[in-house]
């Protein structure tokens, strides 16, 4: 992976762009306020998914790159600097020097990979392993391979032994957190005698692992981790992602438990949309990862004290990053696996009964403490407030604050008295643009518009694709738009064949744009409406073009003798003839389709 992907798997667009523009939901995107034009109505859009963003009123588009430069002034490489200081990334490591001697992160995702692989043939032979998943879980061999779980032996140096005659150093083994310092000098494995579950990245790279004690150890943790390494963070990394990601976009919500073996059960029950952090620990990051698909999460977290600090913490979290946080109760039950156990109905029932998070918290208080006392309603209110404070909409923390004064049966005032006394954290200020935005051109624009518009239906709608026939590269303004027709016209087939996709890859982010006017613009029309709107803005393309080739002629003709005049007077006839073929379309009088 290089610095530029590092940056956009680091850092979501909406967060950069809301830095510097107001971002509201609209779905699954995000809207806001042109900064290049007087628009009124928001046309400014940002897809979390698609990583990339359009402004529908000047046209302009691109990924979290181009925003910057075009915000701050600067170029592309200031711009990768700048993000990647935010992303926290060091460029020096992509440097060639640094290639050379810091990790090698292909080698690390290869002897990770490898690592999975030699543990899952440990698992197939050790009996305990096996009976704990497949007996006491219930795993079905399929999910046991699905999740490559694996078994580490107890010998100390078993995965060592078996990375370095796969030809990987003692550095690498340590730098893929496979290793750790023995005693007595030397290394040993990090992972000895513990079932054995791969981390994987959002692409289904192994990046890690977590281990689980099999026999009973006090002076052992049932769980550990593999450390922080240039693979593997903590604070970002969500557990079933790779598996889950579809399911979420399909069913538009996701649910997130404690352990790594509740997702695998909940995988296995049907319910794929199931992810989970490291522990209760929610973080940022975590959020705003998975709100690229959806803005809907509900936790399954228990309802011990561990629980309630989670929830606290993330409730904020979760206003700053407008995603609407809920919780899944299950009386039934301490953890899902358990549900999930006495019957997979049951789990499938529980997500669906999910209760926003902040009146979850204010039910579980309400019932653990006494809030017709006086001690009971300070606890109360000493709990929920700073909670209620940290809420970004103030719409919400109004209602809030008012069904805690109720529920209490304090004055109102009384309440934002101690609110205000009531620390919370600050609010971000807003990044004001470098440059002074730039006055556009309004017929610039509009042409540009037409050819954006036009090539979105003509990518998406193979039966438009007639329209193609009389457009030529030359009426095209930009090289992007161009080396689309052109692989349209080479491939007017197109139906998004791996083979085919391959060759657009230079053109990834036009392509998402031009997706995204199509899902924004003309999805769920009738096919007669497209028909008319792929006449109308072809007629505007040619119109424009034959408009800006006459007036070449018109110079030419200037200083041309008899010969040159007839020879520019039959171009212009060219020109003509090729206008009435589109005539009166651009102005809303096409046929529809027969």
């Amino acid at each position: 992976m290089d610095a530029v992907e590092e940056v956009k798997g680091r850092l979501s667009i909406e967060d950069v762009v809301s830095e510097y523009i107001q971002l509201k939901r609209a779905g699954r995107n995000w809207r806001g306020i042109s900064p290049w034009t007087n628009e009124k109505t928001p046309s400014f859009m940002v897809s979390p998914e698609k990583q990339i963003w359009h402004d529908f009123s000047s046209g302009k588009g691109g990924n979290m790159f181009s925003f910057v430069m075009e915000m701050e002034g600067i170029d592309f490489k200031a711009a990768l600097e700048l993000l990647a200081r935010k992303a926290g990334i060091d460029l020096d490591q992509y440097n060639s020097s640094a290639k050379r001697n810091g990790p090698n992160k292909e080698r690390l995702h290869n002897l990770l990979e490898q690592a999975a692989k030699f543990y899952q043939v440990q698992f197939s032979k050790n009996q305990m392993a096996l009976e704990y998943v497949l007996k006491k879980r219930k795993f079905s061999k399929e999910t046991a391979l699905q999740w490559q779980i694996g078994y580490s032996p107890n010998n100390g140096t078993a995965l060592i032994d078996f990375a370095k005659k796969q030809g990987f150093t003692e550095a690498e083994i340590k730098q893929a957190g496979l290793s750790t310092q023995g005693y007595k000098g030397g290394i040993r494995d990090m992972f000895r005698g513990r079932l054995m579950i791969p981390l994987h990245d959002p692409f289904g790279r192994v990046i890690g692992f977590t281990a689980r004690l099999l026999q009973d150890d006090a002076n052992a943790p049932k769980y550990i981790n593999t450390p922080q390494t240039v693979l593997y963070d903590k604070s970002r990394h969500i557990y079933g992602l790779h598996l889950a990601k579809e399911s979420i976009r399909k069913n538009k919500f996701v649910v997130m438990v404690e352990g790594n073996l509740d997702v695998i059960a909940s995988h296995q029950a049907g319910v794929h949309q199931t992810v989970a952090t490291a522990g209760t620990a929610l973080t940022e990051p975590h959020l705003k990862a998975l709100s690229r698909f959806t803005g809907d999460i509900r936790l399954a977290f228990d309802a011990d004290k561990a629980g309630l600090a989670a929830t606290e913490r993330a409730i904020p979290i979760a206003s700053r990053v407008k995603v609407s946080l809920s919780m899944i109760s299950m009386p039934e039950a301490k953890d899902p696996d358990e549900l999930i156990r006495k019957d997979p109905k049951l789990w499938q029932q529980a997500i669906g009964r999910n209760q926003y998070a902040l009146d979850w918290l204010m039910e579980r208080y309400e019932k653990e403490l006494d809030i017709d006392s006086a001690p009971g309603k300070r606890q109360f209110s000493d709990v929920l407030l700073p909670v209620v404070r940290a809420l970004s909409d103030d719409v919400e923390r109004d209602h809030y604050l008012n069904t805690i004064a109720e529920k209490i049966g304090v004055n109102r005032e009384a309440l934002d008295q101690k609110l205000s006394k009531t620390d919370g954290p600050e609010t971000a200020q807003r990044r004001r643009p470098k440059v002074k935005p730039q006055p556009v051109d309004k017929k610039t624009v509009e042409s540009k518009k037409a050819q954006d518009q036009f090539l979105a239906l003509m990518f998406s709608r193979q039966t438009l694709r007639e329209f193609l026939d009389i457009i030529t590269l030359e009426m095209l303004y930009e090289d992007n738009a161009r080396q689309l027709l052109d692989f349209l016209k080479t491939n007017p087939d197109f139906k998004g064949k791996p083979a085919e996709t391959e060759q657009l890859k230079p053109l990834a982010d036009y392509v998402k744009i031009e997706t995204l006017l199509y899902e924004e613009l003309y999805q769920g029309l009738e096919l007669n409406e497209l028909h008319y709107e792929a006449a109308r803005l072809q007629a505007r393309l040619i119109e424009q073009y034959v408009k800006n080739q006459k007036m070449k002629l018109a110079e030419k003709l200037e200083t041309a003798d008899e010969s040159a005049t007839n020879v520019l007077l039959g171009e212009a006839k060219k020109y003509d003839q090729l206008l009435n073929q589109v005539k009166g379309a651009a102005y809303g009088q096409s046929q529809s389709p027969s």
